[in-house]
């Protein structure tokens, strides 16, 4: 399940600098995905490897020319944009090139009247596959940023694939996006062979809109492309954020390109464990989500006064099944059925600052009023190209990345037994995967993360203890795997994205860990941030719709 990352950070980034509008050189740096990382004068470079290492010497000498950013990208004047060429085909660095589109802001060197020296461009990863970074350096004035927006340059960035890095498309966008629709909890035999034929469908779709260019978005290439960005930006060594999969992009950088990284947080580990990448990744991810999803209704019932849903989480089940029927058989406002419920309140088991206004919507239509929901829920046509565009790539580096099962017989026994106990995420995540059970390209070997003692430089991964969208297991799996990580535990909490968030304990680390390289010994834990306050539900009511 592609984590809406994208969203989430720009939503937060624009409500605290105002409205913007519509709102990784010298060294071998890759080794084969069937291989383990270089090590020793005797390893034998594969033409990835050099291919990488050539790319990265060009961008070095080429740099970014960065200059005002192209109005579609909806970004501030104080951010500036530039591109990157990096090889479609690593194995052929002569070849096919393409742009990723770069964001920065300069550091400022100064925290409050001290003056602070630059310590280099800081990089960062959203997610997804398929999300954005592009909108990062809009995060600097904001309070928990601005000492770390003081000592580096903020840089975000697309991958391959996103926005206008190479596109990917797979479908037209106005049918991706088409409502309303539905989507059983528990499917039978007919609306399974309908979703069958759609993601085979979907699968066509992928190859034939990207051709032979589909095999080369991976998250293997994804490392490599950021090792090219790290050389183009003039850094000898790579500091980089990755959040979700992006820290995953970092785990497998880290592995490939030790000796290239210099600071690496990761924040909500997807478990890099190769038997994980990806199917048995999103069956954990659907049980995840179930817990998550008692977490709000929890929270919820505890405000019975004010939204009238129940006073058990059981009840305000009850009162959202209630709903997912009425619009089962109508959808509100024409526009969203129970898939768009369901989608919309998805986000708020990734982002519990989703819980008031999600509430109130459910609140609000119970009481005659579907305006609420409409707003939170409906699809908008002006994002229809970048969320079909974000699928694309989240479905072509999944379905490349590893083997994936073909038969559908097996998707349905894993879904069906998860869905008996998890019901509320399991088969609307299969279905979104499930392309990948008929994917034309071939399919790669997930590398083997891993680094040995003392060839990597100390790292920093923070975890919610009931993040859903990547359970803390994964956490745990990176920290085993990477040597010398320290792992920061933000207990009895389940926010995707922690940092520059709410918790100041959180942001303390990492502030001690970019700005001073300061780390707890392995592990340390912060007492989770405060619920979100219940608001009232005329005054959330009048809310605008949160991207």
């Amino acid at each position: 399940m592609r984590a809406p990352a994208t969203a989430a950070a720009r939503y937060r980034a624009v409500r605290a600098v105002g409205t913007i509008g519509s709102l990784a050189l010298t060294a071998l740096a890759a080794a084969p995905a069937s291989a383990a990382p270089l090590s020793g004068a005797l390893a034998t470079p594969s033409s990835e490897t050099l291919g990488t290492a050539l790319a990265a010497q060009r961008a070095q000498i080429a740099g970014i020319d960065f200059g005002p950013c192209p109005r579609v990208e909806n970004l501030p004047p104080s951010v500036e944009c530039g591109t990157v060429a990096v090889p479609l085909d690593y194995a052929h660095p002569d070849g096919k090139q393409i742009r990723l589109t770069v964001s920065r802001v300069e550091a400022t060197g100064k925290s409050g009247r001290a003056v602070v020296s630059r310590q280099g461009a800081l990089v960062f990863n959203p997610g997804g596959p398929g999300a954005s970074g592009m909108y990062f350096p809009m995060v600097g004035p904001m309070p928990e940023w601005r000492r770390i927006a003081a000592a580096y340059d903020l840089v975000g960035y697309a991958p391959r694939g996103v926005g206008r890095s190479a596109p990917l498309s797979c479908q037209d966008p106005e049918q991706f996006t088409k409502a309303p629709t539905n989507s059983p909890t528990h499917p039978d035999a007919s609306y399974k062979a309908e979703r069958i034929a759609r993601a085979k469908a979907y699968a066509r779709g992928c190859a034939r809109h990207a051709g032979p260019d589909l095999r080369h978005y991976t998250t293997l290439n994804n490392a490599r492309d950021l090792d090219v960005l790290r050389a183009a930006l003039g850094e000898r060594k790579l500091t980089f954020m990755g959040a979700s999969y992006g820290t995953y992009i970092g785990s497998v950088y880290a592995t490939l390109f030790p000796g290239h990284v210099r600071r690496m947080v990761f924040d909500s580990a997807v478990n890099p464990s190769p038997d994980q990448i990806w199917y048995a990744n999103n069956l954990d991810q659907s049980f995840a989500f179930e817990r998550r999803w008692a977490d709000f209704r929890t929270w919820v019932a505890k405000h019975h006064k004010t939204y009238r849903l129940g006073t058990t989480p059981e009840e305000v089940q009850r009162s959202y099944e209630t709903v997912r029927a009425e619009l089962t058989h109508k959808p509100a406002g024409g526009k969203v059925g129970s898939s768009q419920l369901r989608a919309a309140f998805l986000r708020a088991a990734y982002y519990d600052d989703y819980w008031p206004m999600r509430a109130t919507a459910l609140s609000q239509y119970l009481k005659g009023n579907p305006q609420p929901l409409i707003q939170q829920a409906a699809p908008h046509p002006a994002a229809a190209a970048e969320d079909e565009n974000g699928n694309a790539v989240y479905t072509a580096v999944e379905c490349n990345d590893a083997a994936w099962p073909t038969d559908f017989p097996t998707w349905d026994r894993d879904n069906s037994a998860l869905a008996r106990i998890a019901p509320f995420e399991t088969w609307d995540n299969a279905w979104m995967n499930l392309p990948c059970a008929y994917w034309p390209a071939p399919r790669q070997q997930p590398l083997d993360v891993r680094t040995a003692p003392g060839a990597l430089p100390p790292t920093l991964i923070l975890a919610a203890e009931r993040d859903a969208a990547t359970p803390y297991e994964g956490a745990l799996e990176l920290h085993h795997r990477l040597a010398g990580s320290v792992l920061v535990t933000e207990k009895d909490a389940g926010t995707h994205g922690i940092a520059g968030g709410p918790n100041a304990c959180v942001n303390g680390h990492t502030e001690a860990y970019l700005l001073e390289g300061e780390l707890p010994v392995r592990r340390a834990s912060c007492a989770p941030h405060p619920e979100p306050k219940p608001l009232s539900t005329g005054r959330a009511a009048g809310l605008p719709k949160p991207l």
